[in-house]
C-alpha cells in the first residue's frame, strides 16, 4: 500500500492534509535555517515562541474569537479536560449540568462526579444516543452544562448551539475547524487536536476571561487554568511539534478559503455516504437520526452480521483504512475530517454501490 492509494477514515489519531507533512518533511532537519529541527530547539528560544504564538493568533483568525478570551494550548487530550474543568469550576454546593449524548459525555460526568455535584440536563441515552436533544432543564444555581459538540461513536452531531444562559462548556475535540461557530456563545471549548488540528498530544482550550476569573486557586499548580494563562501555555514543556504541526494545518484551512469553504467541502463529503446509505433500501442503515447525523463521523451497518464483515474485510483490502465501527458499538463508521479530501469519500460512495450491487 501506499499513501495515494490508501483511504484514511481512522477517526483519531486520523488524517492531516497532505502537504502539510510534506512542508514539515522539508524542515524536518533545518527549520527556518535555524540547524536543528523544531523538535530539537528549546521551547523558550525565539524560533519556537514564534511559531507558538503564530498558532495562537490563526486560531484567533478563523474562529474569530475575541480578545476576551484566552487560547492554551495543554496536554493531557479532552480526558484531562473531564477533570479539570470542575476542578477549577465546581465549588462545593454548586452543581453542573451535562448532555448526555454519547460515550465521551458519559466519561466528562464521571469524572465530574468525583469532585462535585451533577446532574444531567438532557439525555438520548434511551434511544441508543441516535439523536440531538432538542429540549434542556437547567435547574436554578447551575454552575455551568457541559455537551459534547459531536459524538465520534454513534455519529451524531449539534447543528446548532443550545440556547441556555449558564455558562456553556463545550468538547468539540471531533469537530473543531470544521465549520464557523460563534465562539461568544461559549465561556469555555476544548478539544484534543488529533482529528481535525494535527498529531496527538496537543489540546486547545479556549476560555472567557469573567469566567476563567471565578476559577478555583486551590488546585495543584498545573492544573490550573491561570497558570498556563499566566505562562502563554509555556509553564512547563508544551508539546512543541504538535503545536507547530497545528499551526501548518491552521495555515492550510487558510489556504482552503476559511471555515466556510472547509465547511462546504465537509458537506459534500458526508453527503456522498449518506446519500448511498439512504438509496440503499436497507442494505445499508444508517444509526443516526438523519436530523442529528455528524458531517464528521458516518456512522452505519451493513444487511446482516455476516456480510457486514465480508463488507470490512473487502474494504480493507481496497484500501479503506479505519472503518471499523468503535468496539462498544460494531458496526462501520467512516471518519471524514477536514484533511480526508472529497475523492476518498467518492472512492468509498463507490465501493458500497458496488459491494450492494454484488450482494443485494
Amino acid at each position: 500500500m501506499n499513501r495515494e492509494t490508501t483511504y484514511n477514515f481512522n477517526a483519531g489519531p486520523s488524517a492531516l492534509p497532505t502537504v502539510v507533512l510534506e512542508r514539515a518533511q522539508q524542515q524536518l532537519l533545518n527549520f527556518e535555517e535555524s540547524g536543528m529541527s523544531i523538535m530539537e530547539m528549546s521551547h523558550r528560544g525565539k524560533v519556537y515562541e514564534a511559531v507558538h504564538n503564530a498558532a495562537i493568533e490563526r486560531m484567533r483568525k478563523l474562529y474569530n474569537i475575541p480578545s476576551d478570551y484566552e487560547v492554551l494550548f495543554l496536554q493531557g487530550g479532552a480526558s484531562l479536560q473531564f477533570s479539570m474543568i470542575p476542578m477549577n469550576f465546581l465549588a462545593e454546593g454548586e452543581k453542573a449540568g451535562y448532555i448526555m449524548t454519547g460515550s465521551w459525555s458519559e466519561k466528562a460526568i464521571k469524572e465530574a462526579k468525583m469532585v462535585g455535584a451533577t446532574y444531567e440536563v438532557a439525555s438520548t441515552k434511551d434511544n441508543h444516543y441516535k439523536n440531538i436533544p432538542t429540549t434542556f432543564n437547567v435547574e436554578e444555581g447551575t454552575r455551568y452544562v457541559h455537551m459534547t459538540s459531536n459524538n465520534t461513536i454513534f455519529g451524531t452531531q449539534f447543528k446548532t448551539t443550545p440556547d441556555i444562559n449558564v455558562p456553556l462548556i463545550a468538547d468539540m475535540s471531533s469537530d473543531i475547524m470544521s465549520k464557523p461557530i460563534d465562539v461568544t456563545k461559549f465561556a469555555m471549548i476544548y478539544a484534543g487536536a488529533q482529528k481535525n488540528l494535527g498529531p496527538s498530544g496537543v489540546t486547545v482550550a479556549i476560555i472567557r476571561k469573567d469566567f476563567l476569573a471565578t476559577a478555583k486557586t486551590e488546585n495543584p499548580t498545573v492544573l490550573q487554568y491561570a497558570t498556563h494563562v499566566k505562562n502563554n501555555s509555556l509553564y512547563h514543556t508544551p508539546p512543541t511539534f504538535g503545536i507547530y504541526m497545528l499551526g501548518e494545518v491552521l495555515k492550510w484551512i487558510e489556504e482552503q478559503g476559511g471555515l466556510e469553504a472547509v465547511n462546504q467541502q465537509n458537506e459534500m463529503k458526508a453527503a456522498l455516504i449518506y446519500d448511498v446509505i439512504d438509496g440503499s433500501e436497507g442494505f445499508y442503515t444508517g444509526h443516526a437520526d438523519k436530523d442529528s447525523r455528524s458531517l464528521m463521523n458516518i456512522t452505519f451497518r451493513v444487511a446482516d452480521e455476516a456480510l457486514e464483515q465480508q463488507f470490512l474485510t473487502e474494504a480493507a483490502e481496497a484500501g479503506f483504512v479505519g472503518l471499523n465501527g468503535h468496539r462498544s458499538v460494531g458496526g462501520c463508521r467512516a471518519s471524514a475530517y477536514n484533511a480526508v479530501p472529497v475523492a476518498a469519500c467518492q472512492a468509498l460512495a463507490d465501493f458500497m454501490k458496488a459491494f450492494m450491487a454484488k450482494h443485494k
